[in-house]
Parts: C-alpha cells; structure tokens; sequence
C-alpha cells in the first residue's frame, strides 16, 4: 500500500470541515444528547439533582474517570488497551497516603508530580513489553494488572490511610470549587483540553490515528509505531498516577483495593464516548463526556431509586450500542470509499 493511502485510513478529526462535522455527528453528538436528556429526566423527577451540592458531587464522581478515560482513549486509538489503570491507580493512591503520612509537610505539587512519574512508570512497562515482546497488550495489561495489584497488597497489607492522615490543604482539593467547580474537577478539565489539543493539533498525537487505522501503512508513511504506541501507554500511567492522587484527595480512605474493577468502567466510558475498539478513531473530549454519562446514569438511577442491577444493566445496553453504532459507521465509511473509487474510475 503506497503512503498517500494513510489519509484515508483513518476517521480522526485531521480532516476537513466536512469530514470533521460529519464524523462529530456519528460519535460525539448522541452521547452528549443522551447525557442531557438524562439530566433534565432526572432534574425533572428529583429537583434536588440539580442542586449546587447535587451538581458538585456529579463533577467530583465522573473526576477520576474522566482522566483515566483521557488516558485510555491514547492507547484504544493505537489498537491497544490498558488494563491495569485500576491498578496503576491503587498503587499511586495509597503511595500517596503514605508520602503524607511519612511528611505531611511535603508540598502538595511536588506530591502530584511524583504520583505522575509513579504512574509514567508503571505505563511504560506496560508500553515496552507490547512493543518489545510483541504480544497483545491485552494480554500484558492483564498480566500487570494482577502484578501491580500484587504489589499494592503486599505493600499496603491490612493497612489504610484516611482522611486524618493527609493535610487540611490537601483535602481540601475536593472541597473548594471555582466558579462551582471542584477544584480536582477543574486539574482532570485542563488536562483533558490539553490532551484534546495534542492528539487533534500535533503530528505525534494525529500519529496515533494513522497507526490505528494501519499500523503497516503508518510504518510505509515514516511513523515510527513502536515509539508512538510507548508514548500513548507512557501518558495513559501518568493519567492514571494523577488520577490516584485526586482519588487520595477525594475518598476518606485508600488501601490494598483502592482501584479495583475500574479498568472495565474506563473502557465502557471511552467506547460509549465514540472511541472505536478496534482503533483509528474517537476522541479524548467523547471518552470524557461517556465517563460523565456513565457518572449520571448511576447517580440518577440512585435518585430515582432504582435497582443496582438495572444500573449495570443500562450500561452493558449502552455498550454494546455504542459499538453497533461504530461499525455501522465503519461500514458506511467504506461504502463511501468503494463509491468515490467506482466514480474516479
């Protein structure tokens, strides 16, 4: 396959207006709608859910899947998933619990910074085994999955850190608001424009795209695949490290299971926010917007009381939805191409 071929693998948002718009209407659109219904229908039911206090706690919930979906959507686009963010996270969010409870004088963005590198760390061992030893990196992700958790275990043991044990200022994180905005719920918003930015407005960001649409037409094209799929799982564990210290700040304890289960939530949100499991295309911004939909739906469902088994239910019906949905859209997209081939012929 020639290298000009690349521009048409993949649905990213590098194309043109009419592209762009049209891929937006495919994936971003109905998942936003969704969520907006969802609030309103609720609201309309229970006026308390949209209360100040009600509002606060549907920011500070959907927080930490916000990043971790961010970081995800990295990696899904490459072809590849990451199974250990729940883990990743546990291990950061108790390292940190146990930085403050060694110095609780340590400067809080010096605390971040380390949780970060923590969780660089961990991302790229992930990222080397996939490129290096070739295997699936659904398979290594699940193998550190376990590792990481094993580790957290032994580490943390039948110990927790609480609330008590971490500086006021520090909790206070998940506290004070601005303009009514958590303040860690601002730190995941910034950080997820900036990612947005990068994997839109950049050539190593728009490279993930073109190795998820044909990893050997991306290498045809001069991308250096193995590079940019290290990178995607190196950010995705630095994602996941912020992500454990905003969870240390945001939950009165951390300990041997903090994390646990989240990596199934992570993938849900970013497939139901648009982002193709099968790769090449989706967007940081959608997978933020399925991880605050897949929030709600749990918290309206709770305050409109109904069954926890309903609750998964939806959301396994959401699911499997959101991928009927892209391969429909796959398969019209290249009914588009087979149609614009038969006329330039």
């Amino acid at each position: 396959m020639s290298a000009p071929a690349i521009g048409t693998l993949n649905n990213s948002p590098k194309q043109g207006g009419k592209s762009a718009s049209a891929w937006l209407k495919l994936r971003e659109l109905p998942v936003t709608v969704a969520l907006v219904v969802l609030v309103v229908v609720t609201a309309v039911i229970n006026p308390l859910f949209l209360s100040p206090q009600g509002m606060k706690d549907l920011l500070l919930n959907a927080t930490i899947m916000m990043l971790l979906a961010a970081g995800q959507t990295m990696v899904i686009v490459t072809r590849n998933i990451d199974l250990s963010v729940g883990s990743i996270l546990g291990l950061v969010a108790f390292g940190t619990g146990s930085i403050f409870a060694a110095n609780p004088n340590m400067p809080i963005v010096l605390v971040v910074l380390i949780g970060m590198v923590f969780g660089a760390v961990l991302g790229s061992l992930n990222g080397l085994l996939t490129v290096w030893a070739k295997v699936p990196s659904l398979v290594i992700t699940l193998g550190t999955l376990y590792v990481f958790r094993g580790l957290n275990n032994a580490w943390a043991g039948p110990k927790q850190h609480f609330a008590g044990d971490r500086p006021q200022a520090f909790g206070n994180l998940s506290v004070n608001t601005v303009l009514g905005m958590p303040i860690i719920t601002l730190v995941a918003v910034i950080v997820v424009i900036i990612l947005a930015i990068f994997m839109i407005g950049s050539r190593p960001g728009r490279d993930l795209y073109a190795i998820g649409s044909d990893p050997e037409a991306a290498k045809l094209f001069g991308i250096n695949v193995s590079r940019r799929v290290f990178t995607a799982f190196l950010i995705n564990g630095a994602l996941a490290g912020l992500a454990g210290v905003l969870y240390a700040s945001r939950f009165n304890a951390v300990g041997a299971t903090t994390g646990s289960g989240l990596e199934l939530d992570v993938v849900a949100a970013a497939v139901v926010g648009g982002v193709a499991i099968f790769g090449g295309s989706g967007t940081v911004i959608g997978a933020t917007i399925g991880a605050i939909l897949l929030n709600t739906i749990t918290s309206s469902l709770t305050a409109l009381r109904v069954d926890k088994f309903w609750q998964q239910a939806i959301v396994g019906v959401l699911i499997i939805t959101a991928i009927l949905i892209d391969r429909l859209a796959s398969l019209r997209h290249a009914k588009n191409l087979r149609e614009k081939e038969g006329r330039n012929v």
